[in-house]
């Protein structure tokens, strides 16, 4: 899966600011886990990045803030699969999902509504119920 990786509409991560390191990844696979590379960490610097409008770079980097380093960088690991290359894609999907959903406009607001008569009229009167049924529970019946 060689880049560019799409994030949104024709927007994409140029391969050329991304930053992979691999090492070695716990878990199974014998002896071939010892000799093989099959971790995936995958640095984007998105505060320097300009593949990102400026729009979506702010929204990301003021949502993404908690999971960056301290000089803007987003990392993220991959470790999943017993392959490099797969563990690879998982890491570029991963950094893809990411960007996507920390760029997305934020959601129309929601506008309040009154309560419809129907609403609070069913309401009522299952408390009016509930509160006969209760009271019908007493101990003194008046049945002597």
């Amino acid at each position: 899966m060689p880049g560019p990786y799409r994030i949104r509409g024709a927007v994409s991560l140029p391969e050329s600011e991304l930053r992979w390191r691999f090492s070695r990844s716990s878990g199974p696979g014998g002896q071939h886990v010892n000799t093989t590379d099959s971790q995936v960490e995958l640095r984007f610097d998105l505060a320097a990045t300009e593949a990102l409008p400026a729009v979506w770079k702010e929204r990301a980097l003021a949502r993404l803030a908690g999971r960056l380093t301290a000089d803007g960088v987003l990392v993220v690991r991959a470790s999943e699969h017993r392959s490099q290359w797969r563990n690879r894609e998982a890491a570029a999907l991963r950094l893809a999902g990411l960007l996507a959903e920390a760029s997305a406009p934020p959601p129309p607001e929601r506008r309040a509504r009154r309560v419809p008569r129907g609403v609070v009229e069913r309401r009522l009167r299952d408390k009016r119920h509930r509160s006969d049924v209760k009271r019908g529970r007493g101990r003194d019946k008046g049945w002597d």
